[in-house]
């Protein structure tokens, strides 16, 4: 068994109302007949829909549980006795969240079904009881009901809470009479929780002639009974409307909610605003659940409640009943309407006007409808005949809510329900107009801004009326409306924004002078803060529009009325910091200028303002310089050089120098330009003391980071010896080095220097003797000369012999020379020994040359060619002084194999020309010669030969391997 649908329904052949708005709408309400595609042998006599679940109950006592997401599955139950002894069922009530289920039958039988059980459980203490209405527990459900409200026909109200678990089962359910109504039955319960407090409940209760609101706190069920809703009805009276005249008994009442709105999810703690609705002979009493903690909430409820008479409900085309009156049969609330079934009609009214916006034939003739449900939370709405099934589906119902809280106007809630932005500028333009009417100028400014009324038209009315301010509310408004793209009409309008803004910022001023003109004892505090107001807004409206206000233009309209503050501020939001540095320096206000430039990040502002702050703020802004390592130092020369060019105070006080040595200390910088300006500031002030550029030349070792030309120059043009000294040195020029050093005396600079080439002895002797060309001509004893002279180790007494004076008395350097001679003397005498050995070594050589000729090896008879093995005397062989013996031809072949490749071409060669005796005489002993001293030049077992086989295995594939066994 199953419905025939992917979604669980199938439409039907019902003529729909096209409701379109003439714009290709779809029909707010539709009627869908539902195919089934299951069989039953009986026909429907209630049903019941609650979050997605459809239970029908069937003549037969069958009942058929259906989850519309799973229409495939139907679940098959039967009641524990047959029809024919409880009756047909009556009712069904299934709560919210259909997890429970009572089922109430003609004979006065009850039973309760849980959604995960299979068969209803009698409900003993409540036999004979005839339920016509229930109110659920507003909480959440457990596995039991919770306290939950049951009315009956004669007129009781019943607190119930029913246990599904089986241990209750034999406890049947806690059940209290909590009152009795007089004069019918209960046609209609409702509870629920107010303000999200479990312990405040409200308490709907209707008859036909009568409604009930009862709202106050419940108990705890701790007393005897357990009942949780006693102390409500015996501490609260109920308020009560009720009908003018006596009602009609056959015609039908109820009492209705609306349901959830498609959006809520019904398990979170959120609050939703219904309605109700009671149906009674004289039409739809219906208003909205107010969620209040007042006393008087039931009074409010009620005058705020308005009634559709039944005939303003019913067509008059609708048919009449055949047997009486006509009656609306039942109702449902929608999000905005009312449901009402006439006989075969389904007919759908507007809550707020009243107006009929469906009437559909839905039934055949002679049909009856059993029953019109809602299902709450997932707001599906259903028509359940005797054999089939409808669904009223609804369709974006609130289309048209946002005109009808217009013509009420009822402004905030127009806005809310209007979708489109047509529809959001309609409904601004309609609330303006009436605020302006009310001449509310501010308030209908803001709603102006979010309005398609012409910008003309409001502007000017602002402006002959008077309104400065609220034509600025009106320009921010509709500022914030405009589309990005619409970039000319944002600009524009943000500019008119800047001069409003002048002009009311001027205003205030004037009226904070005159007022304090007026009088001494004047108090124009609120002025103050209403200026201060208006200052925070023109900064918010700065920072959020500046991309749309042209900088030129809004410099020129803040500066025409005078308004600094404003200015600075506007160039200080668009980070324009050289308008704000040019306007202090300018001014010469340096404070600000320091305290603009301490939060800049942009190296530009460094760059374009440095020079003049050298010039008047030099130790603040070289503070400032030295927070931002990321600055390029040869850009800011410029600046440190023309305050270098003003400054006459001692180098240490230079901030041009402080700024270079932090870049050359700290940051490692090894730009020439940088070092190239701090060696210029060095040699070119005035001072003599070349301290500072002597440490700075000599921090830079011999790879440096300045031009040594450049520095050269500068050196000789102001006159700075010791650094010149310094830069011949570095650049290798000694002798230039030396000769400056001696020719400003400073003959101590001249030897350290004439000491450095020590890899050059040639040019150190020169150099020394350059000095002491120089010591000597200066000295006043040749003793004194000859003494300092000893430092070098080159020097000889003849080599300073022509540097003397020409009338010199030979006593004053007579122990020198005498030195000079011993170790001449002792310098021949060494030569001499070493002539000897020499002379004894020849000898040695020419007796070890003879006794070679004489040298000779024994070979034994047996003695075998090492490489062979065959007996060494069968052919030519060689013996080599280490006794290692081979045939000259296996000599020859291992040779081959390990010469190189030149040497065994040639000995080829050689082995060639002598075995086919392509030569003769005495060519041909030399050849024999040659080739034997290439062969037999080494032994192959004990030479290099042998070291180049070092990688090669001592056995082979070819040898014994068991001859090496151990």
């Amino acid at each position: 068994m199953a419905l025939n649908s992917s979604d669980g329904f199938a439409a039907g052949n019902g003529a729909l109302l096209d409701l379109s708005l003439g714009d290709g709408t779809l029909p707010m309400f539709v009627v869908e007949r539902v195919q089934l595609q299951f069989s039953v042998a009986a026909d429907f006599v209630a049903a019941q829909v609650a979050n997605n679940v459809l239970v029908l109950a069937l003549s037969n006592g069958r009942i058929l549980r259906i989850d519309l997401n799973r229409p495939e599955d139907i679940d098959d139950i039967d009641l524990p006795k047959k029809t024919t002894e409880v009756g047909v069922i009556r009712r069904m009530f299934l709560d919210p969240t259909a997890s429970h289920l009572l089922i109430c039958t003609a004979l006065g039988e009850n039973y309760y079904l849980h959604s995960q059980q299979k068969h209803p459980r009698p409900l003993a203490r409540l036999r004979g009881v005839s339920i016509e209405s229930v109110a659920w527990n507003p909480a959440l459900p457990t596995a039991s009901t919770r306290e939950i409200l049951l009315g009956a026909s004669d007129g009781n109200v019943y607190e119930a809470l029913i246990e599904a678990t089986s241990e209750f089962y034999k406890k049947d359910i806690r059940l209290k009479n909590l009152h009795r109504l007089q004069d019918g039955s209960i046609t209609g319960l409702w509870a629920d929780a107010l303000q999200g407090k479990a312990d405040v409940r409200r308490v709907m209760i209707a008859q036909h002639h009568r409604l009930f609101h009862l709202s106050g706190k419940i108990g705890h069920g701790h007393d005897s009974s357990g009942s949780v809703y006693t102390k409500l009805f015996e501490a609260e009276q109920p308020t009560i409307h009720e009908l003018s005249r006596t009602p009609s008994v056959a015609a039908p009442s109820a009492l209705v909610v609306s349901p959830d709105p498609p959006e809520t999810n019904p398990y979170e703690d959120e609050r939703v605003e219904r309605a109700y609705a009671w149906l009674s002979s004289q039409g739809v009493f219906h208003g909205k659940l107010l969620d209040s903690l007042e006393a008087d909430l039931g009074t409010r409820v009620f005058s705020q409640s308005k009634l559709f008479s039944k005939s303003q409900l019913i067509p008059t085309e609708a048919g009449k009943r055949r047997d009486g009156p006509e009656f609306i049969d039942a109702i449902a609330l929608t999000q905005w309407h009312i449901l009402h079934l006439v006989g075969g009609r389904v007919v759908a009214t507007n809550r707020l006007t009243g107006a009929i916006v469906y009437d559909q034939i839905v039934l055949d003739p002679g049909q009856k409808a059993i029953g019109l449900c809602v299902d709450l939370q997932k707001n599906t709405f259903w028509l359940f005949t005797s054999q089939e099934i409808f669904e009223i589906v609804v369709r974006d119902e609130d289309r048209n809510i946002w005109q009808i809280m217009l013509g009420m106007q009822q402004f905030d809630a127009a806005l809310q329900h209007a979708k489109t932005p047509a529809q959001r500028e309609t409904v601004a333009t309609s609330y303006g107009d009436y605020l302006v009417g009310k001449g509310h100028f501010l308030e209908a400014a803001a709603v102006y801004g979010r309005s398609n009324k012409p910008f003309e038209e409001v502007a000017l009315s602002l402006i002959d009326n008077g309104q400065p301010d609220a034509l600025r509310k009106y320009l921010l408004a509709k500022l914030a409306t405009i589309k990005k793209g619409a970039v000319m009409q944002r600009i524009m309008i943000a500019t008119w924004l800047v001069e409003v803004f002048m002009g009311k910022l001027n205003s205030l001023d004037d009226s904070i002078v005159s007022q304090a003109e007026v009088s001494l004892n004047g108090n124009p505090a609120s002025t103050k803060e209403q200026l201060r107001t208006v200052q925070a807004e023109y900064q918010d409206f700065v920072t959020k529009y500046k991309n749309d206000l042209d900088k030129r233009t809004v410099y020129d309209v803040i500066s025409s009325h005078g308004r600094e503050k404003e200015l600075l501020y506007f160039a200080t939001a668009i980070n324009d910091y050289h308008y704000v540095l040019s306007y202090w320096v300018q001014r010469e206000r340096w404070a600000e200028v320091l305290n603009v430039l301490k939060k800049q990040t942009d190296p530009e502002v460094f760059y374009r303002h440095g020079t003049v702050l050298m010039t008047h703020v030099a130790t603040d802004l070289v503070d400032i310089l030295m927070r931002h390592a990321d600055l390029n130092p040869r850009r800011l020369i410029p600046a440190l050089l023309e305050y270098n060019r003003s400054f006459t105070g001692p180098l240490y006080q230079n901030q041009a120098v402080r700024y270079l040595q932090y870049v050359i200390n700290q940051l490692k910088s090894h730009d020439s330009a940088v070092h190239n300006t701090l060696v210029s500031i060095y040699a070119s002030h005035p001072a003599s003391d070349e301290a500072g550029l002597l440490s700075y030349l000599e921090s830079q070792g011999d790879e440096p980071d300045y031009d040594p030309d450049f520095a050269l120059r500068l050196c000789i043009q102001h006159h700075r010896t010791l650094s010149c000294v310094h830069i011949f040195t570095s650049m290798g020029q000694y002798l230039q080095a030396v000769d400056l050093a001696l020719s400003h005396d400073q003959v101590e600079l001249a030897s350290v220097i004439a000491d450095r080439p020590m890899s050059n002895p040639q040019l150190r002797k020169r150099l020394w003797l350059a000095v002491a060309r120089k010591v000597i001509t200066q000295s006043d004893g040749i003793k004194t000369a000859i003494d300092f002279l000893k430092r070098c180790d080159l020097l000889k007494i003849e080599d300073l012999i022509p540097f003397f004076p020409d009338f010199v008395v030979i006593d004053d350097f007579k122990e020198e020379i005498c030195a000079a001679l011993e170790d001449y003397s002792r310098s021949i005498d060494a030569l001499k020994k070493e002539m000897d050995e020499s002379s004894q070594t020849a000898a040695n050589i020419k007796v070890d040359i003879v006794a070679l000729d004489q040298r000779y090896a024994i070979v034994e008879p047996g003695e075998k060619c090492y490489v062979c093995g065959l007996p060494l005397l069968s052919r030519q062989f060689f013996v080599f002084p280490c006794q290692h013996s081979f045939h000259s031809d296996c000599l020859g072949k291992k040779v081959l194999e390990q010469a190189g490749v030149r040497t065994s071409k040639r000995i080829k060669e050689l082995q060639v020309q002598i075995s086919k005796g392509l030569v003769n005489g005495a060519k041909r002993e030399a050849m024999i010669g040659e080739l034997d001293s290439l062969v037999a030049s080494a032994c192959i077992l004990c030479s290099e030969f042998a070291i180049k086989r070092i990688d090669q295995p001592f056995i082979t594939p070819q040898d014994n391997l068991s001859e090496w066994a151990v």
